[in-house]
């Protein structure tokens, strides 16, 4: 049972913030008709039905009915709000048995109107209440306006119905307003909570979107980087090879000296190509750190970073660039941060760089993770350390390198954490 509990918790934890909205969303709107079912519905006809015998008969059954209605609404749901979400098709034959539910109970009102079962004014609540079920998955299936116009013709229908069964006081009145509101709660209760799940996974999707254009814009200038390095230069080896065997076909001496050119061309090209991937490989730590700190502000993470990297050697600010970056994306991932600090200090003989944040999860003790480990990696080829531990919901990830030249450094090891209590 104990294993059960940390696994839920531990997939709650794994969700994104979007997942768990969706889930609270989701949540809340199955539990919304029960809680009508029983304020509206059976509590207040259970309280006011008449003692008799066709009364108790009517009253149970629009109870019971009800009760069907919320059930139905409960099972239908998911396909309604996924076709709001445009993940499904519409659930017609769904709307169409939600449909019939909700004339079945709003004819047992009808037929307790007609014989004076209950107390006046009770059967208000029961009215409001028939509408409700109907009017919820109604809202994620169909357009506002054809909502409005599908409760507008049930308004005029029960109406008339009243008024066919004998009502003809102020009751017909209170009637076309109760199911109005009905239909109003429904729709902003359901409608509003699914346009904002329809607003954030669109940022979602354009975020994602957008990740992959910068992968493709930055694919595109590593590939003209590529062919100003290399276009040059590898037409001049075409021609340069092409006259060397025309002369060596001619047998004149000059055939060697054009290879040679060749060769040191493709020297020269290799180099050049290296200088370039090397560029692409190494990291600027100021601009990670900026990164870091507008990602996490993005997502709602209140983040603070303090301390500089100038003048810090390349090798240094790559390995503690991608500290940064394996940080970042373990805040966003794990966890429910509210707040994340990054600190930079630099000493005489070595930088440290920490990288705290809290809202984390109470789990089993574990190892670390393979992006803690690819960083233990990075750090090992500078002499860095990578120590993280987790106390008191939060996590706290320390990297250490030596400075280039400091006296009396020996390249430091690689060790593991005293204290470990989170994987990440």
């Amino acid at each position: 049972m104990v294993g059960r509990i940390r696994g839920l918790k531990r997939g709650w934890h794994e969700r994104s913030k979007i997942e768990k909205v969706e889930f609270q969303s989701v949540t809340m709107w199955h539990a919304m008709p029960w809680l009508f079912y029983v304020s509206w519905g059976s509590l207040p006809l259970g309280v006011s039905v008449r003692q008799q015998t066709l009364p108790l008969i009517l009253g149970s059954a629009l109870v019971a009915v009800a009760a069907v209605q919320c059930l139905h609404v409960n099972r239908t749901l998911r396909r309604s709000i996924d076709h709001y979400l445009k993940r499904a098709e519409a659930p017609r034959r769904d709307l169409a048995v939600s449909t019939g539910l909700m004339i079945v109970v709003l004819g047992l009102v009808l037929a307790l109107l007609a014989v004076d079962g209950v107390e006046e004014g009770m059967l208000t609540f029961a009215t409001m209440f028939a509408v409700m079920p109907y009017g919820e998955s109604l809202a994620f299936a169909v357009p506002i306006r054809t909502f409005l116009i599908r409760f507008a013709v049930i308004d005029v229908v029960m109406v008339a119905a009243s008024a066919a069964v004998g009502i003809h006081d102020g009751r017909l009145a209170g009637t076309a307003v109760v199911i109005a509101f009905g239909a109003v709660i429904s729709l902003l209760s359901s409608r509003c909570g699914a346009w904002t799940l329809s607003v954030m996974w669109e940022a979602d999707r354009a975020r994602e979107v957008e990740a992959r254009l910068a992968v493709a814009e930055e694919r595109l200038r590593f590939g003209r980087d590529l062919h100003d390095v290399m276009g040059r230069n590898l037409a001049v080896i075409a021609l340069k090879s092409e006259l060397a065997v025309q002369l060596a076909r001619r047998g004149r001496p000059e055939a060697v000296d054009q290879m040679v050119e060749v060769q040191r061309i493709a020297q020269e090209s290799q180099r050049e190509v290296r200088e370039v991937v090397r560029g692409y490989r190494e990291i600027d730590l100021a601009v990670e750190l900026a990164g870091a700190q507008g990602v996490l502000e993005a997502a709602g993470i209140d983040c603070r970073v303090s301390g500089s990297p100038a003048g810090l050697p390349v090798p240094v600010q790559s390995a503690l660039g991608w500290v940064v970056r394996e940080a970042t994306t373990n805040v966003l991932r794990h966890g429910d941060a509210g707040r994340c600090d990054i600190a930079l200090a630099v000493t005489g003989v070595r930088t440290t760089l920490v990288v705290e944040n809290d809202g984390v999860p109470e789990v089993a003790p574990g190892g670390a993770g393979s992006g803690l480990a690819g960083l233990r990696e990075r750090l090992a080829v500078v002499g860095g350390v990578l120590d993280f531990a987790s106390c008191g919901g939060r996590f706290r990830l320390s990297a250490e390198v030596p400075l280039p030249g400091s006296s009396g450094e020996a390249p430091l090891a690689v060790r593991q954490p005293e204290r470990v209590e989170v994987s990440r």
